[in-house]
C-alpha cells in the first residue's frame, strides 16, 4: 500500500558535484531533499524510485548512473552506466538510504512512451509490493516556450504545468491519471509516465499533498511535491517562504 510519495525533477545540474559552483538550483535541491526526508520518515518497507527511460525495466539498487552523455564528467558507482537520467538523479537523492538499506530500494524505469493504462497497472503492482510502500517519482514538466521569445511561456505548456501542479498540491491521483500521453512530445514533457505510475500506486488511498516548489529556472518546469497518508488537503509552500508557480 502506498503510504507516502515524493515528486522531484531530474535535471543533471541538480547534483552539486555536477554543477560546480552554480547556485541556480539550490532552492529546488533543498525542496527535493525535504520531500525525500518526509518520504523516509514514513517508515516504508520499500522505497520505489520510478522515472522515465527508453524502456520499462527494473534495475539493481547498486546500478551505475552517469551524466557523461550530457557533457558532465560525473557518475555514481564503478560499473558500466546503465541507469536512465531520471533514476540516476533519483538514486543520488536517496544516496544515504541506499547505503544504509539497499535491499529496501527498488529502481524502476517506465518507458516514456508508455500509455496511460500501462503506467497505472505498473503503479498498482508496485504499491502491492509491501504493506508500506513509499514512491519517489522523478519527472520534469514542460520544456516548451514561445518561439522567438526566450523565457516566455507557451500558453498550452503553462496550462499543462498548472494542472499538474494543482494535482500534486492536492494529491489528486485521478487528475494525474487523466493526463494525455499524446501531449508529451508536443509540450516536451518528461514526467508524465512517472506521474501516472504514481497515480496508479495511489489508487483510492487517502493522501494529503503539498507542492514544495514550482519554477522554471532553465525554461523547464520543475515541480517538487510531498504526499503523506492522511485525510487533509495540502497546498503550496516553498523553502524560505518563497512562493512560485510554473
Amino acid at each position: 500500500m502506498l503510504v507516502a510519495a515524493a515528486v522531484c525533477p531530474h535535471p543533471p545540474l541538480l547534483i552539486p558535484g555536477a554543477s560546480g559552483a552554480s547556485s541556480v538550483l539550490d532552492d529546488v535541491r533543498a525542496a527535493c531533499e525535504a520531500a525525500v526526508a518526509g518520504l523516509l520518515a514514513s517508515a516504508p518497507d520499500v522505497v520505489v524510485v520510478v522515472g522515465g527511460g527508453e524502456e520499462t525495466a527494473r534495475y539493481d539498487p547498486a546500478a551505475t548512473g552517469s551524466l557523461r552523455g550530457f557533457g558532465i564528467p560525473w557518475q555514481t558507482g564503478d560499473g558500466t552506466p546503465v541507469l536512465p537520467l531520471s533514476l540516476t538523479v533519483g538514486a543520488w537523492l536517496l544516496r544515504s538510504h541506499l547505503r544504509a538499506a539497499p535491499g529496501r530500494v527498488r529502481l524502476q524505469a517506465i518507458a516514456g512512451t508508455a500509455g496511460r493504462d500501462e503506467c497505472l497497472r505498473l503503479g498498482t503492482r508496485l504499491a502491492a509490493l509491501e504493506p508500506r510502500v513509499a514512491m519517489l517519482a522523478m519527472g520534469d514538466g514542460t520544456a516548451r516556450r514561445a518561439l522567438g521569445v526566450p523565457g516566455a511561456p507557451d500558453p498550452a505548456a503553462e496550462a499543462y504545468d498548472a494542472g499538474v501542479a494543482a494535482a500534486l498540491a492536492s494529491a489528486d491521483a485521478a487528475r494525474l491519471a487523466r493526463l494525455d500521453p499524446a501531449l508529451d512530445a508536443e509540450l516536451l514533457v518528461a514526467g508524465r509516465a512517472a506521474w501516472q505510475v504514481l497515480a496508479g500506486a495511489a489508487g483510492e488511498a487517502r493522501l494529503r499533498g503539498r507542492l514544495l516548489w514550482a519554477a522554471a529556472p532553465y525554461d523547464v518546469t520543475y515541480l517538487v511535491a510531498a504526499w503523506q497518508a492522511g485525510r487533509e488537503g495540502g497546498g503550496l509552500t516553498c523553502p524560505g517562504g518563497r512562493r512560485s508557480a510554473p
